[in-house]
């Protein structure tokens, strides 16, 4: 009897975890979670609240407020070196008004909040841990899913309540399960060099106002599932991850900048399930498949409300499509530069609006694959329907944007949804110093 009551109990738990989660999307694999959870289910009520209450119904005048903003930054500079992939030894200089907010105050590790309040875009409302104090990662370990060790990432992110998380110094962290963040977070890594590699990725589902800041995080790959502590007061039981390096799933005010990311299994960002208010901003991106994927069904109506500012960053070497490739929702792609694609850079399916400003292509050299954007599942008399628009872009090598739907007349977002693009010809100044900065204490960033 004693034995039969053990087999029960093992194939129960074998079923949870292969039970279907939540809402699956065609492209991205799942959520990891299973659906009879009920704290996790309350979560996801709560976050499609907070989703519907960050959605911007005029999404167009948010991003003239961050155009307008580019046009004031670049008044008296210019260069267009860039320095990505060395150091750089001369003075600081702040090439866009994100970096403009903090990054030449040699202060800066002794008012580190002051970054809350530069983020543009769509994410513009995000404050991360402002309001809580500052918890210092002394510790690069990641053995207790359950149980974390104090002092680890893995303890500070699932704290309740704003927190501010900074480095004590330098570290690689392997993450041996995915990282479940919860609200109200910061991770802060200037002043030290942090990569996030070889493990499990950061997971951010169902959570508002998370800020990931100056962290190099590579060579993610899937791994299995289990139980693992995501607050203080809950245990949860996953499946295997996607081997995503940043998986927003159902989560709104969300902040990702200064970030080098590269060769992770499935994408290197994956924004899906409701998500909205969001930027990504001033990170450097390189080898690697599918880069972003925005919204993850065709059939997922949810993500019509996602709203997504990508600005200033730098798309290099060895990168293959999906820069981002997007779903019924708002992209606003401002001021970044494209120098690798294989395939193409932009595509979409499911009826997005894509509004490219400002930003440089430049082509590879196949013929083949001389084209920005890309239309999947959609004979084209159904997507000459989507607004896709090209405005200000800088076009190199035989490049080309296709555009398609009605010319945008304005007026529609606010001034902070919306930021105004300088010409494409601007862009290498403007993503000059993409990726993380190599912040050192006393000094400008």
């Amino acid at each position: 009897m004693a034995s039969m009551k053990v087999s029960l109990v093992l194939f129960m738990c074998s079923f949870c975890v292969i039970l279907p989660c939540l809402k699956a999307g065609a492209d991205s694999d799942n959520s990891t979670i299973a659906v009879f959870d009920p704290v996790l289910k309350e979560r996801e009520h709560q976050a499609e609240v907070a989703a519907l209450q960050a959605y911007q119904p005029n999404p167009e005048a948010v991003a003239d407020d961050l155009l307008q903003d580019v046009e004031t930054i670049l008044e008296g500079t210019n260069t267009t070196r860039r320095h990505l992939g060395h150091k750089y030894k001369g003075p600081c200089t702040a090439t866009n008004p994100i970096d403009r907010c903090w990054r030449c105050n040699s202060e800066w590790s002794k008012n580190r909040k002051q970054l809350a309040g530069c983020v543009k875009g769509f994410g513009h409302r995000t404050r991360g841990g402002k309001r809580g104090p500052i918890y210092v990662i002394t510790d690069s370990s990641d053995d207790d899913m359950a149980n974390p060790k104090p002092g680890t990432l893995r303890h500070a992110v699932i704290q309740t309540g704003p927190l501010w998380i900074i480095f004590k110094h330098s570290m690689t962290i392997k993450l041996n399960k995915e990282l479940l963040v919860t609200s109200h977070k910061t991770i802060d890594g200037r002043g030290a060099n942090v990569h996030i590699a070889h493990g499990a990725g950061i997971t951010l589902q169902f959570v508002q106002n998370v800020i990931i800041h100056g962290l190099h995080i590579h060579d993610i790959v899937s791994v299995g599932g289990g139980l693992i502590r995501d607050s203080l007061d809950h245990i949860g039981l996953r499946t295997q991850s996607d081997g995503d390096g940043i998986s927003v799933f159902g989560s709104s005010h969300i902040w990702l900048d200064h970030l080098s990311m590269w060769n992770c299994y499935d994408g290197l960002i994956d924004v899906i399930q409701g998500s909205t208010a969001i930027t990504i901003s001033n990170c450097h991106f390189t080898h690697h498949n599918d880069v972003m994927l925005f919204g993850a069904s065709d059939i997922f109506e949810g993500d019509k409300i996602m709203q997504i500012t990508v600005a200033f960053n730098h798309f290099g070497k060895g990168l293959i499509q999906r820069m981002p490739r997007c779903r019924h929702g708002f992209f606003h792609v401002v001021n970044n530069d494209y120098t690798h694609w294989l395939m193409y850079a932009i595509g979409g399916s499911s009826h997005p609006t894509i509004i490219s400003q400002g930003n440089r292509y430049v082509a590879p050299p196949n013929p083949a694959a001389k084209e920005i954007t890309n239309r999947n599942y959609a004979t084209e008399d159904v997507w000459m329907t989507w607004q896709w628009r090209s405005e200000g872009d800088l076009m190199e090598n035989g490049a080309y944007f296709r555009e398609s739907g009605v010319p945008r007349t304005g007026g529609e977002f606010s001034r902070h949804d919306m930021m105004k693009a300088k010409p494409g010809t601007f862009v290498r100044r403007l993503t000059r110093f993409a990726g993380t900065l190599g912040c050192k204490v006393g000094k400008e960033c």
